[in-house]
């Protein structure tokens, strides 16, 4: 595998760890990536895969290899790191494919300061990436392994002591690396806390858990009787809660709620929520109705972040989960957002299903993710006519977003309309012809 064949998507690089993230391609990404961060320093932090170890190693030698000393956190949240950074002026590195299956890995990057890096920084990166010769070895160089305790300690003082006393929670920790650190913040705080799968065994890593597989979470809110649960991914970033009554609340949920309650304490500058274009409908109608304006920028929370940073505001953040509360954090941070959250509930004395739907009806919305061997964005740009005909047959009522995944070989299909059905048949008639235009191409 060359260093040309990886490249930098929504959310920093991805691939196979067996064929494609392999040691001599990371340790050539470090190597690369020390030449652009401007940090005499960098923490590395990883998730609990089994490839992870060796990919931060190779890591921290190319970085080494740069002139950059790595420190070594171990495994530790993506935020963690985000947040250890920005208190020591240091770069960040992640080695975590987030949401996807273990067999993945990924390496996300952070600026001194801990803020994701802006596209020209990437694009710099890569193209020193890919003229970067692989090497099987490098100089160690110098490093130190350096556990740290300080993000844990910031997320139970970011709220009042005590202050979710009363609260019994579930929390799915997706066997990632919130496994050790959730549990133990939200019984600091107070909280009667039932755990599911924390316990990583290099594998299980997001396997029919966490926040994109919530089912079991739902189920055991219900059979537990409590008051609510989280569900975090892999490596911590994004999180998704379910209501007393089992029911799902994903990011546009959390975002009205958050919003709202910002709002009332004086905290929502600019009276500005950030969103991205796969925000729904509903929660838009909601923040219209709070007096909330709403800005829209492109999938991804580094899109959401470079908002937040350039206009002074301080939330933000996906319907998948990743939420940014810039007065507090610098990236997505799944656990930092469920305290928030969980101490609004609290404060309010609310319960948290019934709150959300209070606030915000969901417009009915349909999301299909196509497998596909050519290109995303040369298959998106072909379905021009297509989308703005289906966006004409839906009317001010609806929505299309058809967009290629950042992350992983798909196109992503998204429609929203008042009524489900029609939402569903205009997506599977543009999923058709994306699958179609794929074998076309796939054919030639």
């Amino acid at each position: 595998m060359t260093n040309q064949a990886l490249h930098f998507g929504t959310d920093g690089v991805r691939g196979r760890a067996d064929t494609e993230l392999t040691v001599p391609v990371v340790r050539a990404l470090g190597q690369a990536a020390a030449q652009h961060l401007d940090a005499p320093q960098v923490i590395i932090g990883s998730d609990t895969r089994v490839s992870s170890p060796a990919l931060a190693q190779a890591l921290a030698e190319g970085f080494a290899a740069g002139g950059v000393t790595p420190l070594l956190l171990g495994v530790a949240p993506t935020p963690a790191v985000a947040y250890l950074a920005a208190q020591e002026g240091m770069a960040g590195a992640v080695v975590s494919a987030s949401h996807n299956p273990w067999h993945d890995n990924g390496i996300k990057l952070f600026a001194a300061g801990g803020h994701k890096l802006d596209d020209a920084t990437q694009r710099a990166i890569e193209e020193s990436w890919h003229s970067t010769p692989q090497q099987e070895s490098l100089d160690p160089g110098q490093w130190a392994d350096r556990p740290d305790a300080r993000y844990f300690e910031a997320m139970v003082a970011s709220v009042e002591p005590q202050a979710l006393a009363g609260l019994h929670l579930v929390l799915d920790c997706a066997h990632g690396a919130m496994s050790a650190v959730a549990p133990e913040v939200f019984m600091q705080l107070g909280a009667q806390v039932t755990v599911l799968h924390a316990q990583p065994d290099g594998r299980n890593i997001n396997e029919r858990c966490g926040s994109n597989h919530p089912e079991a979470l739902q189920k055991a809110v219900v059979e537990h009787q409590a008051d609510a649960g989280l569900a975090f991914d892999g490596d911590g970033d994004r999180v998704v809660a379910v209501a007393a009554d089992g029911s799902l609340l994903d990011g546009d949920f959390l975002l009205a709620l958050s919003a709202i309650d910002l709002l009332e304490q004086d905290r929502l500058a600019g009276d500005t929520l950030v969103v991205t274009v796969m925000a729904n409908l509903g929660l838009r109608q909601a923040m219209n109705q709070a007096g909330i304006s709403i800005y829209e920028t492109p999938v991804g929370d580094r899109h959401v972040l470079a908002a937040l940073n350039k206009n002074g505001w301080t939330l933000g953040g996906e319907q998948s989960g990743h939420i940014i509360f810039a007065d507090r954090a610098t990236t997505g941070d799944g656990l930092l957002t469920g305290i928030q959250v969980m101490d609004a509930v609290r404060r309010h004395k609310k319960n948290l299903g019934t709150w959300a739907q209070e606030i915000m009806q969901k417009a009915p919305q349909v999301l299909l993710n196509i497998a596909v061997q050519n290109p995303g964005e040369v298959l998106v740009a072909e379905l021009g006519e297509s989308i703005e005909a289906a966006q004409k047959k839906l009317g001010q009522a609806g929505r299309v977003v058809v967009r290629p995944s950042g992350t992983e070989p798909l196109v992503r299909v998204m429609v929203e309309a008042l009524d489900q059905g029609a939402a569903l048949t205009v997506a599977k008639s543009l999923a058709t012809e994306v699958k179609r235009r794929d074998a076309d191409r796939s054919s030639l």
